[in-house]
């Protein structure tokens, strides 16, 4: 049954309330002073997520602090508990919001992975830097 529920308000959630996540994830890592942030748009090409956002931080002390604080102002804001993984070493955590994911990296790491590359799609015009 709890399932069905989760099923059910997964399917409720209308196109601006994952804007509204989606602009929560920038404006955090933003306030955070996260760096090279990037939103990859999935919608219509993956069933994952509608967004990608990948950023790097400068030690893994920021990262994990970044993460940590997401994860709450997402529960704060949209009643949503988050998956986190990769926190206790935080060279790249996931914060998987179901509509949007969002991946911290140290920089050595972020260039190990290249995510953006491999998400783009083969479309460099769909990856959008998300400057302030």
């Amino acid at each position: 049954m709890t399932e069905d529920r989760a099923e059910s308000a997964d399917a409720a959630r209308s196109p601006a309330d994952v804007d509204q996540l989606h602009k929560l994830v920038l404006q955090s890592l933003d306030d955070d002073q996260a760096q090279e942030v990037v939103s990859i748009p999935l919608a219509g090409k993956s069933n994952i997520a509608d967004h990608m956002v990948i950023a790097s931080g400068r030690s893994t002390r920021q990262v994990a602090s970044m993460a940590v604080k997401l994860a709450d102002k997402i529960k704060e804001q949209f009643g949503r508990i988050v998956r986190v993984e990769g926190l206790p070493a935080a060279d790249w955590v996931l914060i998987d919001a179901d509509d949007v994911i969002v991946h911290i990296f140290r920089p050595e790491v972020r260039n190990f992975y290249n995510l953006e590359r491999m998400w783009a799609f083969g479309d460099e015009a769909n990856v959008s830097a998300a400057r302030g």
